[in-house]
């Protein structure tokens, strides 16, 4: 068994199951969607990208891609989580809420992707 994959795997499971947590619930009810979650969905994204920046397969450049894809998503929405709550005129409305759950599950499909890219790989090694 190969740790290193074993570690990549993991993080790339947990963005996405984390992501997942946090997306579901109704799209414009701010208590039922967690701020925790969301930074924990954040920081785990960001190490799963670091993760995948070894490799330098074709496979992989497109597990980078998908990783940067659901950071920027999943960075955008606690901006604009922060915004509205800390910032804004009128504090976190369900309007609010609408854009980062939204931005979320954008995150959630890139999240997605990478986990069938790693299912395939996963399926198509042939142990030499």
């Amino acid at each position: 068994m190969n740790l290193e994959k074993v570690v990549f795997g993991f993080f790339v499971l947990l963005a996405a199951t984390l992501n997942f947590g946090f997306f579901v619930g109704d799209i414009d009810r701010p208590e039922l969607h967690n701020g925790y979650e969301l930074f924990a969905a954040v920081v785990v994204s960001l190490i799963a990208t670091v993760l995948k920046f070894g490799d330098r397969t074709q496979i992989g450049a497109v597990h980078l891609a998908t990783s940067l894809v659901a950071d920027l998503l999943l960075i955008a929405a606690s901006l604009v989580w922060a915004y509205a709550s800390h910032i804004g005129p009128t504090g976190l409305t369900g309007h609010d809420m609408a854009s980062v759950v939204s931005l979320s599950a954008g995150a959630l499909l890139a999240n997605l992707v990478s986990v069938v890219l790693l299912v395939v790989e996963t399926v198509s090694f042939h142990r030499r």
